[in-house]
């Protein structure tokens, strides 16, 4: 363990960078990062990496190891100018545990902004909270990787062990930014991902399936209607069929650990529907984009299957009833276009863990907890891909993915403190 009065150094170098690290962040936010918009706010990530004198390494995704791995989600994006970024520092005695410390880059789409109390890029601080698309998922917690890994340095310490600081893309829609970091060579004795996180410890998270499903229906004038075949309508009855086989899927959590206590841990979400070409025709087709979650121990090869083989059969019940042999099939095509991710359970008892526990307790006085998230994480890369410790932990946040998201400044702080110490301890300092 490092000596109390190294621990004082250290969490007074995090109050003394504080301002500039609110305003890194900031300036980070007013950078939007949207999908395929990443470049510019990467840009910044770089200039500060090497501020730090790391040894950078940026690279385009896009490789055919990437695309042949199991954990690839399909894009539908061109992948030739989207880029990661590494900056490693590698000490000159290399003696200490090694850590990654990973955040990504993309945010989600603003929507409408005129829903928004003020411009989502403007990181307004107000009452204790820096609002802005992004800043609390999870540019905060991008930012605070860099000044924990420079707070060490700043209170006059070398670190002994090797770190690598990553700001990927993709991770909220594929994972395919941290996947490709891992294929690139990145491992560690651990990882820190600093997302929003209510200032605790993710134990678990769901797997993520993407998939486009689309409707061929019968054209025919609405005078005819009874001769053609309505692909809305049939676009309702695949949407209908899912939410039974998302309650069948829920219905199971007490046979999966950590999600048993959660009320609805299995969410499907129709995120877009698209249909017809005309008001005065019945509609040739439907498309749905359709987020699907699934549980921890259920390969995506198998959650796909089920969904396909639901789908289908709601196209076949459809044709069954239809009543008239003129009526054509219900058909559907499912196409995957994102996500295809398995869960994760990181289980209790590691050692960085309970570092973890300890510097919590030190930064927050108040005990470490953890809990099971549905949503998707890209924890799930390090621990089922590089069997690597993965703590996804980092500060309280409000309305991420919706309007006026915001991250708590004091959390932002402590959380700060709480890696800051732990990458001391982790990887050992030297005066």
């Amino acid at each position: 363990m490092i000596t109390n009065d190294a621990q004082q150094r250290i969490l007074a170098a995090v109050d003394a960078q504080f301002d500039q690290q609110l305003a890194a962040t900031a300036e980070l936010v007013n950078s939007p990062s949207r999908r395929e918009h990443e470049e510019p706010a990467q840009d910044l990530i770089e200039s500060r990496l090497q501020n730090l004198g790391l040894d950078v390494d940026r690279w385009i995704i896009d490789s055919p190891e990437l695309e042949a791995h199991p954990g690839f989600g399909p894009s539908t994006v061109d992948y030739t100018g989207m880029t990661n970024i590494v900056g490693t520092y590698q000490p000159a005695q290399d003696s200490g545990k090694s850590l990654i410390l990973n955040g990504h880059i993309d945010v989600v789409p603003q929507g409408p902004e005129d829903r928004w109390s003020r411009s989502p890029w403007d990181a307004e601080v107000v009452d204790g909270w820096m609002y802005g698309r992004g800043a609390g998922d999870m540019k905060a917690g991008l930012i605070a990787n860099l000044f924990a890994f420079d707070a060490i340095r700043q209170a006059g310490f070398d670190l002994t062990g090797r770190v690598h600081l990553q700001s990927v893309v993709e991770e909220e829609c594929t994972g395919n930014g941290s996947l490709a970091a891992l294929l690139r060579g990145y491992t560690a004795d651990a990882v820190i991902i600093s997302e929003p996180e209510e200032d605790a410890l993710v134990r678990a998270n769901v797997g993520v399936l993407w998939f486009t499903v689309r409707v061929s229906g019968n054209p025919t004038h609405p005078r005819e209607m009874a001769n053609g075949f309505n692909a809305i309508d049939a676009a309702f009855d695949v949407m209908q069929a899912l939410r039974v086989l998302e309650q069948a899927w829920n219905d199971r959590k007490g046979e999966h650990p950590y999600f048993e206590d959660l009320d609805h841990p299995i969410n499907f979400n129709f995120g877009e529907i698209r249909g017809g070409d005309w008001p005065s025709s019945v509609p040739a087709w439907c498309e749905l984009q359709v987020r699907v979650a699934t549980y921890p121990g259920t390969n995506a090869d198998e959650a796909w299957a089920e969904v396909e083989k639901c789908v289908t059969d709601a196209g076949a019940g459809r044709s069954a009833d239809g009543g008239s042999s003129a009526r054509p099939t219900f058909e559907t095509v499912l196409t995957p276009n994102g996500f295809y991710a398995d869960g994760y359970v990181l289980e209790p008892g590691s050692d960085a863990e309970e570092l973890l526990e300890r510097t919590h307790r030190e930064a927050f006085d108040a005990e470490l907890t953890s809990f099971t998230t549905p949503g998707y994480l890209d924890g799930r890369v390090f621990v089922n891909y590089g069997q690597m410790p993965t703590l996804v932990y980092g500060p309280v946040s409000e309305n991420i993915h919706g309007f006026d998201e915001r991250v708590s400044i004091e959390s932002v702080r402590r959380c700060t403190k709480s890696m800051a110490l732990f990458i001391a301890e982790w990887c050992g300092i030297d005066e």
